[in-house]
């Protein structure tokens, strides 16, 4: 995105926000009275499918910027999170120090191996969702799979897919957020919509350990995600009944759709507008949606 816009800007109260990017660097400044400080971006969150939030280091810690770009705007309003009030000066203004603890969940999960028994890494880490990210380290899985040793390079490597249902959801939860997470956040009423496995376990049918609503079920994590609703038809027909007369069974334990035989999650997972975030989002919590109810929890 900052390779797009060669300075990006906006003013905000008394205050004025630019981002001026050339092929070396991105410069994040607020201005003021005429007055203004700066700092050099180091890292942009989001591959701008909604948008991007930027890191920025000041005095030798890492801040998140009050500003973040959105794309549905092509332009930058508040990061979310951020207080709305006016800030009392341009270094609040600029954006917020980050907790050791709140940096290191940012990073490991937007990036590959920067925590370590050491800690948190920043010079040794990946940026983005590597192989890694989610199987482990694998150096001892390459070396064994070159040596044509393959069983042992197999167990040599964690596999995510041979957890459990349960367990599986709650591995993705560990970066896009599980129920006990939105208990200790607070997070309440349409906020939670960013929370897809919070939503899935929230879902009428989900607690008996079917393996039709992890995740992996709809969602192949080595590809990009498939955003035609068309696509999902068949995740939904494989425990809902498709036919007219057909009855439940073990394996089709869902009722028949009374209304629609097609696009079904445009219904039962409908997308949610969140206005501090100019984007929409599926909401995982599989229900019947009516016309005017609130918000489910």
């Amino acid at each position: 995105m900052l390779r797009e816009h060669e300075r990006i800007s906006r003013k905000v109260g008394v205050y004025t926000y630019a981002i001026s990017s050339s092929r070396e660097e991105a410069i994040y400044s607020v201005s003021e009275d005429g007055k203004s400080i700066s700092e050099p971006l180091h890292w942009a969150f989001g591959v701008n499918q909604k948008g991007q939030t930027y890191i920025y280091q000041r005095n030798g810690a890492y801040y998140e910027g009050r500003m973040s770009f959105f794309k549905s705007l092509q332009g930058l309003d508040l990061t979310p999170g951020h207080d709305p009030q006016t800030p009392a000066n341009r270094e609040d203004a600029m954006g917020r120090l980050l907790a050791p603890s709140t940096l290191r969940l940012c990073f490991g999960c937007h990036t590959t191996a920067a925590t370590t028994t050491a800690g948190f890494d920043p010079l040794h880490l990946m940026p983005g969702i590597t192989c890694e990210a989610c199987h482990g380290p694998g150096a001892e899985h390459v070396a064994l799979m070159e040596d044509e040793k393959t069983e042992a390079g197999r167990r040599a490597i964690f596999n995510p897919k041979d957890l459990n249902p349960v367990a599986l959801v709650d591995f993705c939860g560990a970066c896009h957020r599980t129920m006990n997470d939105v208990v200790e956040m607070a997070s309440t009423g349409v906020e939670t919509v960013r929370f897809q496995p919070y939503r899935l376990e929230s879902s009428r049918c989900w607690g008996d350990g079917d393996a039709r609503l992890a995740c992996t079920a709809c969602h192949d994590p080595h590809q990009q995600l498939v955003r035609e609703a068309a696509a999902y038809d068949g995740k939904c027909l494989a425990c809902h009944a498709i036919a007219p007369a057909a009855k439940t069974s073990n394996d089709h334990a869902g009722k028949r759709c009374p209304v629609g035989k097609k696009d079904c999650v445009t219904c039962h997972m409908p997308r949610v507008d969140l206005p501090n975030m100019h984007a929409p989002f599926t909401d995982h919590r599989i229900r019947i949606v009516k016309r005017g109810q609130p918000y489910p929890d």
